[in-house]
């Protein structure tokens, strides 16, 4: 008997030495998360976000501002189970609306359908916390048309 009262007292002493030197089993979401997922993330939150040139953000072309062109810039990057899309206010650069990609696999960098000028081109993005930089160059084009919108812009947006 009072072995088994040793017994008992020796586990009720150890026993939630053990039990608390157990590792936290719950999974972290950001580690099981792909860099495209991330990436997407950045660029949608959980489905989509409104980027806005008003309210803080900035347009140049060839380092000049362009604010007054693009002061009503708004772009929406939105991603669902099986596609992402895009849509923007009416603007010279880029179509109303459409389907936006990854270029390559390294997730810095996006494509967007359409016909205008920055339509199928590679645009680097960084998000900063609130902001959003978009970096991309329209070519001269080949037959001459649009020239004006050649030239290298960055976009800084915010979220709206």
């Amino acid at each position: 008997m009072q072995k088994l009262l040793l017994y008992l007292l020796f586990l009720l002493s150890v026993g939630p030495l053990l039990v608390s030197c157990g590792g936290d089993d719950s999974p972290d979401p950001d580690k099981e998360k792909t860099d495209e997922q991330m990436a997407i993330e950045a660029l949608t939150g959980s489905s989509n976000i409104n980027w806005v040139v008003a309210n803080g953000g900035s347009v140049t072309k060839d380092g000049q501002s362009a604010a007054d062109t693009y002061s009503e810039f708004e772009l929406r990057l939105a991603t669902g189970e099986t596609n992402k899309t895009y849509t923007t206010t009416s603007n010279p650069l880029f179509d109303q609306n459409g389907n936006w990609s990854f270029a390559g696999n390294n997730f810095d960098k996006i494509q967007l359908t359409g016909t205008q000028p920055a339509a199928g081109k590679e645009i680097s993005f960084t998000r900063t916390d609130d902001k959003l930089i978009l970096m991309f160059t329209v070519p001269v084009p080949a037959n001459g048309r649009i020239n004006a919108l050649a030239g290298s812009y960055v976009f800084e947006l915010v979220k709206n």
